[in-house]
């Protein structure tokens, strides 16, 4: 842990939220808030100009809700580590969340118990989750462990080649692929003839039908 506060970015878009939180984190002296933002579009300004050490993100955010700024981070490039924090326990949202990369997924109504815990594990490059969602976690790990099995080559992929079959799962074109990564289309087609060539699959569509089908596991 740095010896100086690590800075987080709070982003809700309830006041009375955001001041119960900065209380929450005033409560370890190892972090301080840098700054707060209200909706989505205000979270991506806040995250270029204060470039935070971590950011708690709520989902329900007007003009761009929290699944689309981790998003639109993961496009630009970022790799500020990411708390999600909702009042959802929605099984397809987490899954979502955890795919993009989310370090933390702590419910609000655990929020004074959990964050500071969830703080840490994300500024120390570990994933941690609320208890209450343990058992989605869980049913996850099984999933990626028997995908694992049927597809031991899916350990081959590099972590480039796993974030384009996640994008493909997504039905996204080669080109839009490109757009959201920064990269050539060119590029893309290259990755997806190697993830083909590692998973063994063969022909026009195999590929979108292994991503589609496993999308929520990737």
């Amino acid at each position: 842990m740095s010896t100086h506060p690590l800075r987080v970015l709070i982003v809700d878009d309830h006041p009375i939220v955001r001041a119960g939180l900065r209380q929450v984190i005033a409560t370890d002296a190892h972090f301080t808030v840098a700054g707060e933002a209200a909706d989505g579009q205000e979270a991506l300004r806040c995250v270029r100009e204060l470039k935070p050490d971590v950011v708690v993100l709520d989902l329900d955010l007007p003009k761009l809700d929290g699944l689309g700024v981790a998003k639109a981070l993961q496009a630009a490039g970022s790799t500020v580590p990411l708390v999600v924090l909702t009042m959802h326990k929605r099984e397809s949202l987490f899954n979502e969340a955890v795919s993009l990369g989310v370090s933390g997924f702590v419910l609000k109504e655990n929020a004074v118990v959990d964050l500071v815990d969830c703080l840490r594990a994300a500024t120390s490059g570990e994933a941690w989750f609320s208890p209450a969602l343990s058992g989605l976690w869980a049913r996850r790990q099984a999933r990626l462990d028997s995908l694992v099995q049927e597809k031991p080559s899916l350990a081959d992929l590099t972590l480039t080649e796993r974030r384009v079959l996640r994008l493909v799962g997504e039905n996204l074109t080669s080109r839009d692929i490109a757009k959201r990564l920064g990269v050539s289309p060119l590029t893309i087609e290259t990755h997806r003839k190697n993830i083909c060539r590692k998973l063994n699959l063969s022909g026009n569509h195999p590929l979108l039908q292994f991503a589609l089908q496993h999308r929520v596991d990737l």
